[in-house]
């Protein structure tokens, strides 16, 4: 845990007590999230307490087990920027995913690291999703790629070197500037390729492009629109 001079420790009990949780796999007792944290009951008796009072927490009321609630996902999404490109994304997805029969998702870099902000399943039998909030590292992956500007130009196809039989297609969502502009978001479709991948790659290909186009014509559209 990194220190600092000008550390408030009970913010740092608090940050604790959450990172923990929203790590866990489950609910978490006091005497569990104070031995994790190092700590002694008494001492996150008064975070825990507040923690729940605002929303943060969840305790289960017959258990008196501790979990992470939605607070942390509602809080970013009522970011401007965020709320705005979710706004402007998620209607041409839907169609995206409807028209190929795919999944995809849309990602932004977070602190040098590729994070899911959303996900369209796909309508057909079988699909490739990830979770909204998942992180993955910037220079392993194709998406990583198109939003560092490893890549630039088309659309990045490249075979996931974790999952067999599927094939990343990235396309850049850029904001204002066009095409000189570094990429605002990242278009990916994580193409399942089947004997039932009725749509062939190529066409998802130029279903993508148009989808990551008619997103940052929204993103203008928004953007003029707030201007006024």
């Amino acid at each position: 845990m990194p220190t600092t001079e000008y550390a408030v420790p009970a913010l740092d009990k608090a940050f604790d007590v959450l990172e923990l949780l929203a790590d866990s796999t489950r609910p978490l007792s006091q005497t569990e999230i104070a031995e994790a944290t190092g700590r002694t009951v008494s001492q996150l008796f008064r975070v825990l307490t507040t923690l729940e009072a605002r929303g943060w927490l969840l305790r289960d009321p017959d258990s008196a087990l501790y979990s992470f609630s939605m607070a942390a996902f509602d809080l970013a999404h009522r970011q401007p920027a965020l709320r705005g490109l979710l706004d402007a994304s998620l209607p041409p997805m839907r169609v995206l995913s409807e028209r190929v029969r795919q999944s995809c998702n849309l990602s932004v870099l977070d602190a040098g690291a590729v994070r899911v902000i959303a996900q369209l399943e796909s309508p057909a039998d079988f699909g490739y999703r990830v979770r909204v909030g998942a992180v993955f590292p910037a220079e392993s992956t194709a998406t990583g790629a198109v939003l560092t500007g490893a890549h630039v130009g088309d659309p990045l196809l490249r075979m996931d070197p974790l999952e067999a039989g599927i094939t990343d297609l990235v396309v850049a969502v850029r904001g204002a500037g066009g095409a000189d502009a570094p990429p605002r978001a990242a278009l990916t479709v994580p193409y399942v390729a089947t004997s039932f991948s009725g749509i062939p790659i190529e066409q998802v290909r130029g279903a993508a492009i148009a989808t990551a186009q008619l997103i940052e014509g929204r993103l203008a559209g928004s953007s003029q629109t707030s201007g006024r």
